[in-house]
């Protein structure tokens, strides 16, 4: 690479730029919207950074360029991906790059392992990097995290966790896992994909690259993945809740290799919590980076991150709980499904998916709160099935699910749409709706 465009100056675009400019390569930077902070990051590099605003302007930005690494959120049919690629140029994404970098590593490359899936990505990553630390093993969580890949390649951890988007996989050559799992498929993200067999084809190339050498991990659920895996060169392991080779028996977590623990001790045993800690058990065992007796302790350890089904507390009688990671309707139902009787805060900016997904379980919902763009489209998947009533803010919603809450029913935030009308990302939601809820009670209480 002589000349490389980095276009999308948030953080891993500005993570790239960064790595690329330490290795003496010449970098072009640009966004939508140059911003005073994307100047700044010019400046700090000594790096020319060129507007886009026309046509003319995206050919002046990739004058000379042999590589554009597009920021994740681009999406393939942007105009400057489109020119590229008109101009064959090398269209490639951060973790492709920093995956060749580690692999011209003095000393030999690292362990990488791989985790993809329309849901628990996150949760799954961390877990697994919990287990390899639980090992007194030093481990960077890179990729569709607060790490970039390329950020993380010149610190001094012993193995890598890569948290693999479908955003960060539809561009790449060479990357490829000693491990890997991919967790779960459904329709997500298609309004940047445009057709979930784009998306399906994009998280397919997770094992595009595999070897005899490594390891593929597959649901024992999902045909689609399963026939990916088996595919492959590489050794094909499963998993599920009743079958595969890690799978729950007689209480317990199990693998080829003997009991990983019992569920009772497990961090939390729910559903998806039973699956995402089997496969990541999967993957450090399967990968020889840890031995079926040392993974007991961090499963039981393990503490998530915010915003994934995470209890709020207990008011009036109702257990309260935030999901606003739950930006599909995938990701809602798994949450919804969770729970007996629940009443349901969801809406937001929808991802051109289908929202009746969320309205499959109709035994379980006491009642909806729509929220958001999107309310409609909630109200309208959920008619017929339960009473749904729309919330103009936070502050109403939570009012409004109170008064829903009858005997004892869970309330749930699970939006099943993105945050990006109200907020600026899910976790700002999240927050806000902890907050909004312990002042209704603080209120509610004193007033009584």
């Amino acid at each position: 690479m002589k000349r490389v465009a980095v276009f999308g100056l948030a953080l891993a675009g500005a993570a790239a730029a960064r790595a690329l400019a330490a290795r003496g390569i010449e970098v072009v930077l640009s966004d939508d919207v140059i911003i005073d902070e994307h100047r700044h990051l010019a400046r700090e590099l000594g790096c020319t950074i060129v507007p886009v605003a026309t046509q003319s302007d995206v050919v002046a930005f990739l004058n000379g360029v042999d590589v554009l690494i597009p920021a994740p959120g681009v999406a393939p049919l942007h105009r400057v991906v489109v020119e590229a690629l008109a101009r064959d140029i090398s269209v490639r994404t951060e973790i492709d790059i920093a995956y060749e970098w580690e692999q011209q590593r003095s000393g030999g490359p690292r362990p990488i392992l791989g985790v993809t899936g329309t849901d628990g990505k996150t949760t799954t990553t961390m877990i697994t990097a919990a287990l390899l630390r639980g090992g007194g093993r030093s481990v960077g969580e890179v990729g569709n995290t607060d790490l970039p890949f390329m950020a993380a390649v010149d610190l001094p951890f012993d193995a890598f966790v890569v948290e693999c988007s479908s955003f960060r996989l539809q561009f790449t050559d060479v990357f490829r896992c000693d491990a890997s799992v991919w967790l779960n498929l459904a329709p997500d993200h298609l309004d940047w994909h445009g057709s979930i067999e784009k998306y399906t084809e994009a998280k397919r190339r997770l094992w595009a690259y595999s070897r005899n050498s490594d390891v593929v991990i597959a649901p024992t659920d999902n045909d689609v993945i399963l026939k990916s895996a088996r595919a492959t060169p590489a050794r094909c392991v499963t998993f599920g809740l009743d079958a595969g080779d890690y799978m729950v028996s007689s209480g317990s977590l199990m693998s080829p290799h003997g009991v990983i623990c019992s569920v009772d001790e497990l961090w939390r045993a729910l559903p998806h919590d039973i699956t995402n800690s089997l496969a990541a058990a999967a993957l450090v065992i399967e990968s020889g980076l840890s031995v079926v007796g040392d993974v007991a302790a961090p499963l039981h350890n393990f503490e998530s991150a915010h915003h994934r089904i995470e209890l709020v507390g207990h008011f009036d009688g109702s257990a309260w709980y935030d999901d606003s990671k739950a930006t599909s309707p995938h990701a809602a139902l798994t949450a919804i499904r969770s729970f007996e009787h629940i009443v349901l805060i969801a809406g937001g900016r929808n991802k051109d998916l289908d929202l009746t997904q969320m309205a499959t379980e109709p035994k379980r919902m006491a009642g909806v709160v729509a929220i958001g763009d999107d309310a409609g489209a909630i109200r309208q998947a959920f008619e017929g099935v339960c009473v749904v009533s729309d919330a103009t803010s936070m502050d109403e919603a939570v009012a409004l699910a109170h008064g829903m809450a009858k005997n004892g029913a869970t309330v749930l935030l699970s939006p099943g749409c993105t945050s990006y009308d109200w907020y600026n990302n899910y976790n700002e939601r999240g927050d806000d709706f902890q907050d909004k809820v312990r002042k209704y009670f603080n209120r509610t209480e004193s007033s009584s």
